[in-house]
């Protein structure tokens, strides 16, 4: 089962008594399969000795790969347990924190323990008051046919103005100029901030949801390790991704009567990230679900043959430039003094996690009937 996953997988990871073993199948995109690498050695750093033995497939591509459907039916055959960065209802892929936590270089975004800091000093400089009142998104509005519609329906013109300021993002033109316009701290500047999916998830997601500005979140089809934990109306406000222009105008007219409200979803999504976010859980959760599929392993991995263990010193003097420094800001200086956090009983998380879905639909559901209220009412005033 493992094996099969090779087949879309950038690297096998083999660990055993706390050592870690890489076998490379190809160079992925960017850096991502060498930060992912390097966030799993500050792993073995943080929790040393802790981690069992195990081996795994990790895919580094935007898109989950395991089809459900593909693994149905009398003859089908078990799915392969592939580790990637987001999965949805129709895949089987283990989602497993991004790359970006330990810094993006190409894109000059540092750590996520460095960020987070500047995010919230960014915070400071500009009240939510004080803002502009629309709601901002910028990025690549080419990677997927929401994002198209989001930019050139949903963008003010000298007909329409649904609330939205929206920018496209061009990287090649911010390398050229030193990424001087891409400071994710300094683009707390707007009252709202839109979330919407790309290829697939996106490491925004975490960026946008830090400036204490509700997140107007475009209904999302992927989930990455984090996102199901956020609560509509108390994290984010959920837009529909049918008629997106009209739900963004009425988040913002809401907002606007219920300013008080507003500001309290979006200081609502900088404290998840602050309090829930915070690399010390990053860990634990990579902890933990490293120790429960471990379980699930019916063989005892070995260390692959003519292998040596990969350390963080070796990965370090491989790299240069942003990466080195990113790895550098982002290493794990000594063993925690903690042990990681206690997962609670079996039997609980079940139920936990159906009152969760019911009360996450619930606010949804609210919040469109009050959108369609919302239109229903301006229609007949336009009427009249």
């Amino acid at each position: 089962m493992v094996m099969r996953g090779k087949t879309t997988a950038a690297f096998r990871l083999v660990i055993v008594n706390g050592s870690a073993y890489v076998d490379s199948h190809f160079k992925a995109f960017q850096s991502r399969d060498t930060l992912t690498v390097w966030g799993i050695l500050q792993l073995l750093r943080r929790y040393p000795g802790k981690i069992p033995d195990l081996e795994l497939m990790f895919d580094c591509e935007d898109e989950p790969a395991i089809q459900v459907e593909h693994f149905r039916g009398p003859n089908a055959t078990a799915p392969p347990p592939l580790f990637t960065f987001c999965a949805d209802d129709s895949t089987f892929d283990i989602p497993f924190p991004d790359w970006s936590f330990w810094g993006w270089p190409e894109l000059h975004i540092r750590p996520w323990e460095v960020l987070l800091k500047e995010l919230q000093q960014g915070n400071e400089r500009i009240k939510w008051v004080d803002r502009e009142p629309y709601a901002f998104w910028k990025g690549n509005p080419f990677t997927s046919i929401n994002r198209m519609n989001l930019f050139f329906k949903c963008n003010v013109s000298e007909y329409q103005d649904w609330g939205a300021r929206l920018y496209n993002q061009n990287w090649t033109s911010e390398e050229q100029e030193g990424f001087n316009h891409s400071n994710l701290a300094n683009q707390c500047t707007h009252q709202y901030k839109i979330y919407i999916e790309g290829r697939s998830w996106s490491v925004s997601q975490k960026y946008i949801l830090g400036c204490n500005s509700p997140t107007l979140v475009v209904n999302p089809r992927y989930f990455d390790f984090f996102s199901r934990g956020l609560m509509p109306m108390k994290h984010y406000w959920p837009i529909r991704d049918e008629d997106t222009c009209r739900s963004i105008k009425h988040a913002v007219e809401w907002g606007k009567k219920h300013p008080k409200h507003a500001q309290q979803i979006g200081n609502g999504g900088s404290k998840f990230l602050e309090e829930e976010l915070k690399m010390e859980y990053v860990y634990d959760y990579m902890f933990h679900l490293l120790s429960e599929y471990s379980k699930l392993l019916k063989y005892k991995p070995s260390v692959p043959p003519q292998m040596l263990p990969l350390t963080s010193h070796h990965v370090l003097s491989l790299s240069q430039g942003l990466e080195k420094q990113f790895m550098m800001e982002s290493m794990v200086e000594a063993p925690s003094h903690t042990p990681p956090c206690t997962m609670p009983p079996s039997p609980a998380p079940a139920a936990a996690l159906h009152s969760i879905l019911k009360n996450k639909q619930n606010s949804i559901h609210k919040v469109h009937s009050w959108e369609d209220d919302y239109w229903q009412h301006a229609n007949f005033i336009g009427e009249d």
